[in-house]
């Protein structure tokens, strides 16, 4: 019996750990299909940096809008409902990219965004705490980190398939180029281009229906207890009054933000130095994507790796030393120039690996039953992503500053974040 206890996850709900376990890598596809379409959008409609950042702010402010509402249908019915309209929301905002693509207008794309999003933030609020519940308190961060492991591995396919797929179907015109062409012309391409883009999206929208199915004709676990009714503004003053859990929410939102800021303006920083090497801009994105994959691998492998090293290490002194590797590489990649500077930005991604999951089960920690409203709140920080990287953008719109390029500075914006996370780490390490 202390054998079965110990176990991070127990043979009889092994299925559905798996089937829960394949919405980690689910949304992980959605969040890195989209980076990559910060600049492409741009490009697509003639849009500087900022204005492309709208897809993150759309997509991480649908992550923010339905958190609560998420957790509180969760509390009122249970981990699989939660999770089943989560599937339903991401299959119907993918499927809207059809419409969107129709019109071919920008706004509507942003409206198909929010909607996907909204799922997400239903299956994020439903799936970490789902499997935090899934066997004993002692093993829960461990078993959460396993389960996030798959995310990277989603992640990965979707910047594969952004690449494939997408940036290296696109019309090969510049966007210099594309500035020079009548309105006619102008639309053609943008036809062209919405047609690619759209296409993946439509595609995963088909493959979440039928995930969704399964999930709804299998029994899965019900780790919920009896009481359903939903207090809302007692539970929160519980979590508001609990320090580790506030610092928990501040933390998240600074990483969720380093974590889309470099990844999404990896882009932007290889196609700068690609393109003063004489290389064509289309060529200088797409190889500055390879990069960008090259990160996530390093975050996929690295996310193992941590997962299990911190059988070994306390979270918090774990967290704090990933945040520290953080602000290190993050300084290289301000102030060393060059390729070089790249590979200080693809570094980060080895000690990001870990952090969203620790920090969200070191913030959950003891907290029961309020843990589903909590996990909203942990949710609602995925905002980070939403409102840091238009800051990143506005300084990378400048081109230069303090005499150097304005891309390199604005990793000042992340710098920050790693900073916050250090201290967390280390004042979670010196409480527990």
């Amino acid at each position: 019996m202390k054998n079965e206890k110990n176990l991070v996850i127990a043979r009889n709900i092994l299925v559905p750990f798996i089937l829960i376990t394949t919405c980690f890598a689910l949304w992980g596809f959605a969040n890195d299909i989209t980076n990559p379409m910060v600049k492409t959008f741009s490009k697509i409609f003639s849009m500087s940096a900022t204005g492309g950042t709208l897809v993150q702010v759309a997509f991480y402010g649908g992550y923010f809008a339905m958190a609560f509402p998420a957790a509180m249908f969760i509390r009122k019915f249970n981990y699989k409902a939660g999770i089943l309209v989560g599937l339903g929301l991401y299959a119907t905002g993918a499927l809207l990219f059809i419409p969107a693509n129709m019109s071919g207008v920008f706004a509507p794309f942003l409206i198909a965004y929010f909607v996907l999003t909204c799922g997400l933030s239903f299956l994020e609020t439903s799936a970490n705490p789902y499997i935090l519940s899934m066997g004993s308190e002692e093993t829960a961060t461990r078993r959460l980190n396993f389960a996030q492991s798959f995310n990277p591995m989603g992640s990965l396919l979707g910047m594969w398939v952004a690449m494939t797929f997408i940036q290296a179907r696109l019309d090969p015109r510049d966007t210099n180029t594309r500035n020079l062409l009548s309105q006619e012309e102008f639309e053609a391409v943008k036809v062209h281009d919405l047609d690619i883009l759209s296409s993946p999206y439509i595609i995963i929208g088909l493959i979440i229906i039928v995930m969704l199915i399964i999930i709804a004709l299998v029994k899965m676990p019900k780790n919920e207890d009896s009481n359903h009714k939903v207090y809302l503004f007692l539970t929160l003053k519980r979590l508001l009054s609990n320090k580790r859990y506030r610092e928990g929410v501040i933390t998240q939102f600074f990483y969720v933000g380093a974590q889309i800021m470099c990844w999404t303006f990896i882009i932007h920083y290889g196609t700068r130095i690609f393109i003063s090497q004489g290389m064509a801009e289309k060529d200088a994105e797409i190889l500055s994507q390879q990069y960008n994959i090259i990160a996530m691998i390093i975050f996929c492998v690295s996310r193992f790796i941590c997962t299990f090293i911190l059988k070994y290490i306390k979270p918090g002194k774990f967290l704090m030393f990933l945040a520290i590797g953080g602000t290190t590489l993050t300084l290289g990649t301000i102030f060393i120039q060059g390729v070089a500077g790249l590979y200080f930005l693809v570094g980060i991604s080895a000690c990001m690996s870990l952090m969203f999951p620790t920090i969200y089960g070191i913030s959950l920690k003891g907290l029961g039953e309020d843990a589903k409203i909590g996990a909203a709140g942990l949710i609602m920080a995925i905002l980070g992503g939403s409102i840091l990287p238009p800051l990143q953008a506005s300084i990378i719109n400048l081109d230069t500053l303090f005499g150097m390029p304005a891309v390199n500075v604005s990793f000042f914006v992340p710098l920050i974040c790693f900073i916050v996370i250090t201290i967390f780490g280390y004042r979670t390490e010196r409480s527990m």
